[in-house]
């Protein structure tokens, strides 16, 4: 017995030799980029059908009844967009959205497409860019081996990418009837100064369909807090959840300008940024309001005046510090109006209490002199 279980373990062992040595060149390769890849953090992440239906892509309805396109420039160095910026290198299984995003891209997972003069992005094939394009005119340290492109952690351009534009979409679902924000499109900005000088040149880098990359989104996670190191969420999570913070830069219109090209200047600019997000904000707010614009307004002119009277109850109108604001100036005036009101009221009570009083002190006097008796003597 003991001579047979030798045999079968000696028969078992050929047979692992036999497999590993029959195995197909080919088939070696792939194992061992695989390998390589999962060791530097890089793996090449193709999400099976059942994933896939698991992490459903989100679509815009093809039919609303309302709809604004805004682009907005993400700042990374605001603490609100520091999640997307940091780590700038790979650390302990955590990568920024740049680097995760970036390598997808190399190993063939994402699409990318060009940034054109106008700004606006165009999802089509004569727009793609390839990753050696990118690695080109960036000037992107790269390696190339068996065919494979291969960059470095450090090599990743992940420090000069400070912005990000995003295109958002808010929209009306008649169907649902519900008011979404969502976005649709993302280009990362590279920051890089000169050769000869210290000014900072934006390079836009390429365009990214939302629709492709958020089942990717859903894979990674990213830390949201400082002070609880455990609060995280995933990239897609993030941009759903409206987590970042950004300028309006330019929004969809007939004649397909940006602000800075109709506004005169910086102070125009800012302007018209907190207009549109007061537009949009006002559209969100007023979606179900059945009030007329008159009526809201003279609600806001009677709340605020009601808040006046409540705060400075017993002071002379004359006393009331002015304010620039045209509300402010009806609220006062109303304020006032109602107190002179009151005013005239309270003289007019004390004149005709002064009067009955009068009236009433002079006839007792003429009554008691009516009926006094002259006393005579005996």
């Amino acid at each position: 017995m003991q001579y047979i279980g030798k045999l079968f373990l000696i028969v078992a062992l050929l047979f692992v030799a036999e497999s590993a040595v029959s195995q197909p060149p080919a088939r070696k390769r792939e194992q061992a980029k695989r390998e390589k890849k999962a060791a530097s953090g890089f793996a090449n992440v193709q999400l099976t059908e059942r994933a896939k239906s698991q992490f459903p892509t989100t679509l815009i309805p093809q039919e609303v009844d309302w709809k604004r396109d805004v682009y907005r420039s993400l700042d990374l160095e605001k603490e609100s967009n520091a999640s997307l910026y940091y780590p700038i290198e790979p650390l302990a299984g955590r990568m920024n959205l740049f680097t995760y995003l970036f390598h997808h891209i190399i190993n063939g997972n994402i699409t990318a497409y060009s940034y054109n003069l106008d700004g606006y992005e165009q999802f089509t094939d004569d727009n793609i860019v390839k990753p050696m394009d990118i690695l080109e005119n960036y000037r992107i340290y790269f390696e190339e081996k068996n065919g494979e492109i291969i960059v470095g952690k450090s090599d990743v351009p992940s420090a000069e990418v400070l912005s990000y534009y995003i295109k958002e979409s808010h929209f009306y679902d008649q169907r649902t009837g519900t008011y979404s924000k969502r976005v649709t499109a993302i280009c990362p900005v590279l920051h890089r100064s000169g050769e000869f000088s210290y000014e900072v040149t934006k390079y836009p880098m390429f365009w990214l369909n939302y629709n492709d990359i958020e089942q990717l989104l859903k894979q990674h996670t990213v830390m949201t807090s400082s002070l609880n190191n455990v609060t995280s969420m995933t990239f897609d999570d993030y941009f759903k959840k409206g987590c970042y913070s950004g300028d309006i830069y330019k929004t969809t219109n007939t004649r397909n300008l940006a602000l800075a090209q109709y506004c005169k200047d910086s102070i125009e600019v800012k302007k018209e940024q907190k207009k549109i997000e007061k537009q949009l904000g006002d559209f969100h707010t007023n979606l179900w309001n059945t009030k007329t614009i008159a009526e809201i307004q003279q609600d806001s002119i009677d709340a605020a005046a009601k808040a006046l009277k409540d705060s400075i109850e017993g002071v002379e109108p004359e006393k009331v510090e002015k304010k620039g604001t045209s509300i402010w100036k009806r609220v006062v005036g109303k304020f006032r109006k109602d107190s002179g009101t009151k005013t005239e009221k309270k003289s007019k009570e004390k004149k005709v209490g002064k009067k009955e009083k009068k009236s009433k002190s002079s006839g007792s006097s003429s009554g008691a002199a009516r009926i006094s008796v002259r006393r005579t003597r005996r």
